[in-house]
């Protein structure tokens, strides 16, 4: 009988209830865990996701304009490439065409019997092997022979064109497989940009991004030019041309700031500058790096409206000075292109382009 008794049950005290308590911790703290709210980040005030922010888009401005540099060079070599396939097409053309001129003379000569029907064969099998056969050259005779030297030459450079192709492409697809990993890199950094900017409110918001200042308001108010013009104050350009691309960058406050873009509706800080001066009949180059050495260096203290205004150290921002220490720029994601002093940013350097 004693076998078949129920077994005793035994209270949780001493070394068996601490286990479980500790058991019973453990599963509550990895559901707190799983939950999200363990290891939730500190709370960010509004100051320090402007900071993480405004390094976040110096950042991705950084790589737009290497992404802008490798897009140029990309598209000139798509241009050289497509340069290439065309001429070789033409050589093609007037290789056939010599071809067939000499085919047409071998079949003269064979009809009367100077080349046999190999000859022949080769010529349509193998048009090279044909080409290089001495036996052909001496029955052709001296014009002949001269038209078999033009074609063999046309093949060199069609050859050499296929090679500078190649090696074209190979170019081509090493810029491609850059402006890939630069827009990753872009994409990234304002991914996360815009990620901290929604953990704020819309008033933090507004102010983080200055879309609640008197400044931003005016820059939306893009077809307000005249007020835009009193809050600069009016200085004038010291020419036509500059003051052409100041025109044009008045006229574009509040368009939108999108990596890449060159306008008309759309622009980053380099596009809106290049588009400006293109308005004006002068070619810059497209990134802001090439821009500062497309002109005369000025100071700080030697600046006149139209001016190209630089900032940071890797020189990835720029802006074209507008006078009273104020400059028109396209800023970043957040914000449309807008006044702003020339302060607000670490000065890098001034170009003078007209």
């Amino acid at each position: 009988m004693a076998a078949h008794r129920k077994p005793r049950e035994r209270s949780l005290g001493g070394t068996t209830a601490r286990t479980a308590a500790t058991l019973a911790l453990a599963g509550a703290a990895t559901a707190t865990a799983f939950d999200g709210t363990g290891n939730a980040e500190p709370q960010l005030t509004p100051a320090q996701v402007k900071a993480k922010v405004d390094k976040l888009y110096q950042e991705a401005e950084a790589a737009t304009e290497t992404y802008n540099g490798a897009k140029e060079k990309a598209d000139a070599a798509q241009r050289r490439l497509h340069s290439l396939q065309d001429e070789t097409a033409r050589r093609q053309q007037k290789l056939n065409a010599a071809r067939d001129a000499l085919g047409s003379f071998a079949a003269a000569q064979y009809r009367e019997g100077g080349i046999d029907s190999a000859w022949q064969l080769a010529l349509s099998s193998d048009p090279d092997r044909y080409l290089d056969s001495a036996a052909f050259v001496e029955r052709a005779g001296a014009r002949q022979a001269g038209a078999v030297a033009r074609v063999r030459e046309q093949l060199r450079e069609i050859e050499q064109l296929r090679g500078a192709s190649r090696i074209e492409l190979k170019s081509l697809r090493s810029r491609q497989a850059e402006l890939k990993r630069q827009k990753k890199t872009i994409t990234g950094k304002l991914a996360e940009a815009r990620g901290l900017l929604a953990r704020l409110t819309p008033p933090e918001r507004a102010q983080v991004t200055g879309d609640g200042s008197a400044q931003g308001r005016a820059s939306r108010s893009a077809s307000d030019t005249r007020a835009a013009l009193e809050q600069a104050g009016s200085v004038a350009a010291p020419g036509s041309r500059a003051s052409a691309a100041i025109g044009y960058a008045y006229q574009k406050l509040g368009s939108p700031y999108v990596w890449g873009a060159t306008g008309p509706d759309a622009f980053d800080c380099s596009g809106l500058v290049q588009a400006a001066y293109r308005s004006a009949g002068i070619s810059l180059p497209r990134t802001t790096y090439a821009q500062i050495n497309a002109g005369r260096r000025v100071t700080r203290s030697e600046l006149q409206p139209g001016d190209l205004v630089f900032f940071y150290s890797g020189i990835s921002h720029v802006g074209i000075y507008v006078g009273n220490g104020q400059m028109i720029h396209a800023p970043n994601p957040s914000a449309p292109v807008r006044l702003a002093p020339i302060d607000q940013m670490p000065f890098a350097g001034a170009t003078r382009v007209v």
